[in-house]
């Protein structure tokens, strides 16, 4: 019966785990500076392009997280980062780019990375 009721208590625990966390799949694409594409594209394998999912309780949670993979330490490799998300399966704010008006994009809409 012990065993019985630890094993009811995990499955119960996986299944409230599920309930409280949906898939939140970040759709990460990166501009590379003129010459600084193999950097640029190191976090996504090589790739210009890639996704991550991670953990969410809410739309509004993972628009948090899509906010938060806007941020962009490397000016000089990385010229601009394109972040959409969707959350369950569905495109949130109908794949708006997270990182429009971004502070650390300053070279956005620049030729080069000067």
């Amino acid at each position: 019966m012990q065993q019985f009721k630890f094993l009811a208590a995990i499955a119960g625990l996986l299944f409230a785990g599920n309930v409280l966390a949906s898939d939140c799949v970040l759709h990460i694409t990166r501009t590379a500076c003129p010459g600084k594409e193999a950097d640029s594209y190191s976090k996504c394998g090589g790739k210009q392009s890639c996704d991550e999912t991670k953990p969410a309780a809410s739309a509004g949670q993972c628009q948090a997280k899509a906010k938060e993979m806007c941020k962009n330490s490397r000016l000089d490799i990385t010229k601009y980062k394109k972040v959409t998300a969707d959350f369950d399966g569905s495109a949130l704010d109908g794949g708006k780019d997270y990182c429009v008006g971004h502070p650390d994009f300053p070279y956005a809409n620049k030729a080069d990375c000067k």
